[in-house]
């Protein structure tokens, strides 16, 4: 069907909202925010297939397995094989499948596949980039929560003398996972504000062991005490 990107985006997220979990760190507002960077992405690239990018971006979270899932990395073949599915049978252009197939395929960071077209590149950065800055901070603590986790090493936070350990500490996945991405950004302008939002994660970072080690507003507590 020969539809403007608007009646598709109505379709896409009914689509998405009628299959999606209860996981609010790829709830429908993460659709939406994926879209809306992607649009900014696809500024710089007008050769780009919008249509193909933003079925994609509603659709790539249709299978999603946690993260300490043993399958976690066939997530995103699983969920291209569904948003196909369903997409024929709303009549989505045949010719634009595959490309939807593989961006969905290739965005996800466990499945380890490489985009090979400006959609998948698009969409991939796009999807990393919620993972930065202040709402991917919200995002990683909200995750690690649902995973048992705790928020830092009692002893070591910053983890200057241990190995970090993401999965048992959620402070430390900005320096094992978040601060890489970046680097990996497949765009100019996923790059760019890559580097912005990982810069406000490092900040945080800071300010966070500084509270935990209790070096900050130590000597205000003592003179509260004294007085």
């Amino acid at each position: 069907m020969n539809l403007p990107l608007h009646d598709w985006q109505a379709q896409f997220v009914a689509l998405a909202g009628k299959l999606a979990d209860n996981d609010g760190a790829h709830d429908i507002n993460h659709l939406h925010r994926v879209w809306h960077t992607a649009q900014t992405l696809l500024d710089a690239h007008p050769e780009a297939d919008a249509l193909i990018v933003q079925a994609a971006c509603y659709l790539h979270d249709l299978v999603n397995l946690p993260k300490n899932d043993p399958q976690r990395h066939t997530a995103s073949t699983q969920a291209a094989q569904l948003a196909c599915r369903h997409l024929q049978a709303m009549r989505f252009p045949a010719d634009k499948l595959a490309g939807v197939a593989h961006a969905i395929e290739a965005h996800s960071f466990s499945a380890g596949i490489a985009p090979e077209t400006i959609e998948a590149k698009i969409v991939q950065d796009a999807d990393r980039l919620d993972a930065l800055g202040a709402v991917g901070l919200a995002r990683l603590f909200y995750t690690a929560g649902r995973m048992g986790s705790r928020l830092a090493h009692p002893d070591d936070a910053r983890g200057s003398q241990r190995a970090l350990d993401d999965k048992q500490y959620a402070l430390d996945h900005i320096a094992c996972k978040l601060e890489t991405l970046p680097a990996s950004m497949q765009t100019v302008a996923g790059r760019r504000l890559g580097d912005e939002r990982v810069q406000w994660l490092r900040d945080f970072r800071a300010t966070f062991v500084a509270e935990w080690e209790g070096a900050a507003g130590s000597h205000s507590i003592d003179r509260f005490y004294i007085a």
